[in-house]
């Protein structure tokens, strides 16, 4: 499954500052943030990639510059075919790029969950919130510097926080740190869990 092969080097003509990216799989390109939303719009409209199956961020480092990414899967339903792009956010302190949600709708959740885990903006977003954390919490737990045992923070609920003993918690709540059984055949136990799961126990409900 891959696109025709002229498509990107139709789109390596048209926006000159696009480039073709190292990809063991599908064919990739790497998109500037000023191309981005033009270029995103003549995968749908000109080459048939109607469906964007996923977006996603990541964080290269602390010390490397463009730090933060941003990728997009688009599948071109009809003929089963796949491109990647990849846009690097222009600042490190405050990441940006422009949201995808006008052509894609779907892009809606996608983006609010890589603004709530890496700190990624999306300029035109209809409805940037956090997904998973509460809106005041001020970390970003996808980045290079947020430890597997979370950090500690004011937990918002006063529910929740009756149930953990405490006005504070690590977040994501019991995450880490995690451990993991060395075993040679049995995946299942082999997997990496966090010391205290005691989260996942079962309360008997009250009479």
């Amino acid at each position: 499954m891959s696109a025709p092969a002229d498509t990107l080097a139709v789109l390596k003509a048209r926006f000159p500052r696009v480039a073709e990216r190292a990809s063991l799989d599908h064919p990739a390109l790497d998109v500037p943030t000023t191309d981005l939303f033009a270029v995103l719009r003549a995968l749908r409209d000109d080459h048939d990639f109607d469906l964007l199956s996923d977006l996603t961020a990541f964080d290269a480092g602390v010390d490397v510059s463009p730090r933060f990414h941003v990728v997009y899967h688009l599948l071109a339903i009809r003929r089963a075919a796949y491109v990647r792009v990849v846009v690097a956010c222009e600042s490190n302190d405050s990441p940006e790029v422009p949201s995808a949600v006008p052509l894609w709708p779907g892009a809606n959740w996608h983006e609010r969950e890589a603004f709530d885990m890496f700190g990624v903006r999306f300029a035109g977003h209809p409805d940037l919130r956090r997904i998973l954390m509460w809106d005041e919490y001020p970390h970003f737990p996808l980045r290079k510097e947020f430890p597997l045992a979370g950090i500690d923070a004011p937990l918002p609920d006063a529910e929740v926080a009756a149930e953990s003993g405490s006005r504070a918690a690590p977040a994501p709540m019991a995450g880490g740190p995690f451990v993991a059984t060395p075993v040679d055949f049995n995946l299942t136990e082999s997997e990496p869990r966090a010391k205290d799961e005691s989260w996942t126990e079962k309360k008997e409900k009250p009479d």
